[in-house]
C-alpha cells in the first residue's frame, strides 16, 4: 500500500472521529434532532473528495453500528440506524460521495464547495425523508414536514461553514506538502 493511500485512510479515520465529536452538538427536535454531523460530513467530503469522504462516513456508521456511542446524543448500536435517524446516517455516505464528486468534477474552490455542500445537504435530507416515510408510514407531506423543512435553514448555514472550513483545511494540508490529488 502506498504511503499516500495510507495517509488518506488515516485522514478518513480522523474525519470519522470528527463526525462522532460533531454529532454531540445537538438541538433536540421531536422526531430527528439537529446535530453537527452533517457539518462534519460536508467538511470531510470537501477535504477528502468522493471516495475517501464516503469511506470516512462508512467508518463512522460502522463504529456506531457495532455499539460505539458516536451518533447524536452519544447513541450507538444498530437500532439507531434502524430508527428514525437511520436514513440520514446512511445518507451521509451518499452525501459525502456526491459532494466530493462535484468538487472533483469542477474545482476545489470556495464557490464550488458551497454548491457541492448544498447538493450534499439535499442528498442527506432526501435519504432522511424517504426513510421517515417508509419507517413511520408517513405521507409524503408529513415526511417532508418532519424530515426536511426543519433542517433547511440550518442546512444552508452548515453548507456555507463546511465549504469554508473544508477548503481552508484542504489548502493548508496541500501547502504542508500533503498529497491531495484533485480526485483524492
Amino acid at each position: 500500500m502506498s504511503s499516500s493511500r495510507l495517509r488518506m485512510y488515516l485522514f478518513s479515520s480522523i474525519m470519522a472521529a470528527v463526525t462522532a465529536i460533531f454529532a454531540q452538538i445537538e438541538i433536540p427536535l421531536p422526531l430527528v434532532p439537529i446535530s453537527g454531523q452533517t457539518l462534519a460530513v460536508g467538511i470531510a467530503a470537501t477535504i477528502l473528495g468522493s471516495r475517501y469522504g464516503a469511506f470516512s462516513m462508512i467508518i463512522y456508521m460502522m463504529l456506531g453500528i457495532i455499539g460505539l456511542p458516536v451518533f447524536a446524543g452519544f447513541a450507538g448500536g444498530a437500532h439507531v440506524v434502524a430508527g428514525p435517524t437511520g436514513g440520514y446516517i446512511i445518507g451521509f455516505i451518499a452525501a459525502a460521495f456526491f459532494t466530493g464528486l462535484f468538487l472533483e468534477k469542477t474545482a476545489f474552490t470556495y464557490k464550488m464547495a458551497i454548491i457541492a455542500n448544498l447538493i450534499g445537504m439535499i442528498v442527506t435530507l432526501t435519504f432522511g425523508a424517504i426513510w421517515l416515510k417508509l419507517l413511520l408510514d408517513l405521507s409524503w407531506p408529513a415526511a417532508l414536514a418532519a424530515g426536511v423543512t426543519p433542517f433547511l435553514a440550518v442546512g444552508v448555514i452548515k453548507a456555507l461553514l463546511a465549504a469554508w472550513i473544508g477548503i481552508a483545511v484542504r489548502e493548508r494540508l496541500k501547502s504542508s506538502q500533503m498529497s491531495f490529488g484533485e480526485a483524492a
